[in-house]
């Protein structure tokens, strides 16, 4: 073979590789390539994250779908009016799976797949979840079928979860640990509010009716002046009523029937209305402020929400003030 035979055939090898790479994975979603063992599941995913719309979440045949936000501000449970998820569990789901390395095939066997938890997450008994994440166009950027944990015996390794791609019938165990909750009330960021109660100058309750305020530095009812002998942790607790504030539920409709509000106002002029709502056994609140900058964050996520909170807590927001008085000491045995 001559010299320049020999290049030429060269020159065409290298040639037809840079086509095989162009032409083929190049072109090829990353969810589709021929997964080995030992490498991570999804190679090229952390750039892309950047693009991500929406998250799928299917289990049972029921879909959960969490999405970026209309008004742009993070992201939120469609179901429930897009209200805010906590954002550090979506970005721990996103972080494990870029982090996701295959370590064992298992079965290619469907009738096997339920033992894994990676049947069809369709099905009305499925143990698995299909998590589905699309840009806003609706192009999947990743799809996989996340099955059991698979619980170690013994030892201190790494975590493993059993997953298959869908329309893949190649299944793995796969280093990580994926937290794919289907339930839609799982992914709610529950904290309402947090002033703590050093911040809390008075509180003014319904038309001013009770009006508590700080004497000698310490928190106290101011109005009426001429009570009963009150509970100094009952009273405390209307200055710690904004503190670490959680719920339950969540909705857009007015819940009940009103039963009163309170306005608390902080050393530094923020104001926040509280008004109460029941409904049979259940409180709800609705939230407002103003008074300061700090007032047009917390209306920016605040308002139009009520929030099913604790019933226990309508005697520290809305107290009356036989919700504060002292018990009355029973009386001696007379023997």
């Amino acid at each position: 073979m001559s010299a320049r035979r020999l290049v030429i055939l060269v020159a065409a090898a290298i040639l037809a590789l840079i086509g095989g790479w162009y032409f083929g994975a190049g072109t090829t979603p990353a969810e589709r390539t021929q997964a080995t063992q030992g490498t991570l599941m999804f190679p090229g995913l952390a750039p892309n994250l950047a693009a991500a719309a929406k998250l799928e979440i299917t289990h049972q045949g029921k879909q959960t779908i969490i999405e970026k936000r209309p008004n742009g501000d993070g992201w939120g449970v469609a179901s429930i009016h897009d209200y805010p998820i906590q954002a550090s569990k979506l970005r721990g789901l996103l972080t494990a799976l870029t982090e996701l390395r295959l370590a064992e095939p298992r079965t290619n066997n469907p009738s096997e797949f339920s033992r894994l938890g990676v049947e069809d997450p369709n099905g009305s008994a499925a143990a698995g979840v299909l998590l589905r994440l699309t840009d806003s166009t609706g192009k999947p950027i990743l799809e996989l079928i996340v099955g059991h944990n698979r619980v170690r015996a013994h030892g201190n390794g790494p975590d493993e979860v059993y997953v298959r791609r869908p329309g893949d019938n190649q299944s793995w165990l796969a280093e990580g640990s994926l937290q794919a909750d289907a339930d839609p009330a799982a992914w709610l960021d529950r904290n309402v509010i947090d002033i703590p109660h050093d911040r809390i100058a008075s509180v003014s309750v319904g038309d001013g009716a009770l009006t508590f305020g700080k004497v000698d530095g310490k928190f106290a009812l101011t109005k009426p002046a001429d009570h009963p002998p009150l509970e100094a942790y009952k009273v405390d607790s209307v200055a710690r009523a904004l503190e670490h504030l959680t719920f339950t539920e969540v909705k857009v409709e007015t819940p009940g029937t009103e039963a009163g509000h309170a306005v608390f106002t902080t050393t530094d002029g923020l104001a926040v209305t509280v008004t109460l709502f029941n409904a049979d056994k259940d409180v709800w609140a609705r939230f407002t402020a103003s008074g300061t900058p700090e007032a047009d964050k917390l209306n920016a996520r605040l308002n139009g929400w009520f929030y099913q909170i604790g019933a226990w807590k309508e005697k520290s927001l809305v107290p009356t003030i036989d919700d504060l008085k002292a018990e009355t000491p029973a009386a001696p045995d007379k023997k």
